[in-house]
């Protein structure tokens, strides 16, 4: 197999190495292809190679950023499984990175980590070949990458001076354009802020935006850094109406984005809750966490309930719209991150009144708060016990005998047993009492029997 080629027209973007003397080129593909990396025989000193560099990079950070997955296997140090910087190669012919090897033998091995041979000779020696190729291939990359990121940042720059002209189907076709850029690149978000892009992107929404107007914008925002002063532009009245007319009549697509800008406004210290017509809200929200067909809608939608019930105003409206049997039913089929959120909500809103007894009133809250215990994580344990607390402490003869039935007590006893933290066994020890009390001990020592729960 030839592992060397005459020097020949030059292809843009080849990456070669001029071998000294010799006037012959090898190029990257060869060399990984054919293993021309050094490293055998003593190591591999590679004497004479240059490589074809037009400024010097620093070969950490390119690592850093680049981030890649595919990086040929021969550049990876069997050890930490991360690119080389510094290979060295021992007396077997394999090669590690610098650091990694000495730390294992500063642990106390003397053989090679691949082959677990004895080594015979401790030396390590520079493998500047295997240092060039990787140093040649990541600046390929790096290089390669720095030209796009140019190209994006001065597309979405014209892509702003487009939106400041057009109007119609026009402005549409720029912000949906707009909107895959910066969705793809983080350079792209970074030139639409710089460049005032919210300001001029926020000033297209109002009471007269189309929501194909709107629904392209708020795709842009959402994707973006926005400081307290882009916050507070958005959350004028006008502004968030649209945004929750298009939770309630936009796409899936739309109504997740609107979701999340919508959170990410609350999110904000200065936000006043009045700036939302809550009710209609609520019930975009609820039917977009409801649609079983789109998980990322359940989720999203969950997180803003989540963040909406943070303010003591909203509290008793997410009530009063049914949201408290809606997530209940919810519960049997959620994931484990949108089940931490749904119980959180309702442990929050069972620290009112009329949350306690919406609770109380749904025939599933405790066999589907019950399974709950002990299965997802310590937190969805802490808000189950909390949610069960509320609803049995309000009617214990009703909703305590309905608890034990669903196993309660075993599950109760598992808690108290685990590692879980103090404040939990003690909850868990006072709703055990307050679950007794309806039975005799007989009784209830035959409720709180393992194998049911484990069935």
């Amino acid at each position: 197999m030839p592992m060397f080629e005459a020097p020949s027209r030059r292809r843009e973007g080849d990456v070669r190495f001029e071998v000294g003397g010799g006037g012959h080129v090898l190029d990257l593909d060869t060399a990984v292809k054919d293993g021309i990396l050094g490293g055998t025989g003593g190591g591999g000193g590679g004497g004479g190679i240059c490589v074809v560099v037009g400024e010097k990079l620093d070969l950490q950070k390119m690592i850093e950023e680049l981030d890649l997955a595919d990086v040929p296997s021969v550049f990876i140090c069997p050890i930490s499984l991360e690119p080389m910087q510094d290979p060295v190669t021992l007396c077997t012919g394999q090669t590690y990175e610098r650091s990694n090897i000495l730390k294992w033998f500063s642990l106390g091995h003397f053989t090679c980590p691949t082959t677990m041979q004895e080594l015979w000779d401790d030396t390590v020696t520079p493998n500047k070949t295997l240092y060039h190729l990787i140093y040649t291939w990541f600046s390929q990359k790096y290089l390669l990458m720095k030209k796009r990121s140019e190209d994006v940042q001065g597309r979405a720059s014209e892509l702003l001076e487009t939106l400041k002209k057009v109007k119609g189907q026009a402005r549409v076709q720029a912000l949906k354009e707009l909107q895959k850029v910066v969705a793809a690149h983080a350079s792209a978000k970074k030139t639409v802020v710089d460049e005032g892009g919210v300001s001029l992107i926020s000033s297209l929404l109002g009471p007269f935006t189309s929501h194909a107007v709107g629904s392209e914008a708020i795709g842009i925002l959402v994707n973006l850094t926005l400081d307290s002063a882009m916050k507070a532009n958005l959350m004028e009245p006008a502004k968030i109406s649209l945004m929750v007319d298009m939770l309630n009549e936009g796409s899936i697509d739309t109504k997740i984005n609107c979701t999340k800008l919508i959170e990410m406004l609350m999110d904000e210290n200065e936000f006043r809750s009045e700036f939302v017509p809550s009710l209609s809200l609520l019930v975009g929200l609820l039917r977009l966490v409801k649609d079983k067909r789109h998980p990322n809608g359940t989720s999203a939608g969950l997180s803003l309930l989540k963040t909406m019930c943070c303010h003591k105003q909203a509290r008793n409206l997410v009530v009063s719209v049914g949201a408290v049997p809606q997530i209940v039913e919810l519960l049997p089929n959620l994931n484990p991150d949108c089940l931490e959120s749904a119980l959180y909500i309702l442990d929050v809103l069972s620290s009112l009144q009329e949350g306690k007894l919406a609770l109380k009133d749904c025939p599933n809250t405790i066999p589907n708060v019950v399974r709950l215990l002990m299965r997802i994580s310590e937190s969805c344990t802490q808000y189950a016990l909390s949610i069960l607390w509320a609803v049995c402490k309000l009617a214990p003869e009703e909703c305590a005998s309905l608890a034990v039935e669903a196993g309660l007590a075993a599950k109760l006893l598992l808690v108290i047993q685990s590692g879980c933290n103090p404040v939990l066994k003690q909850r868990s020890a006072e709703l055990l009492k307050l679950c007794s009390l309806n039975y005799t001990t007989t009784i209830f020592i035959s409720k709180c029997k393992l194998t049911r729960t484990i069935q």
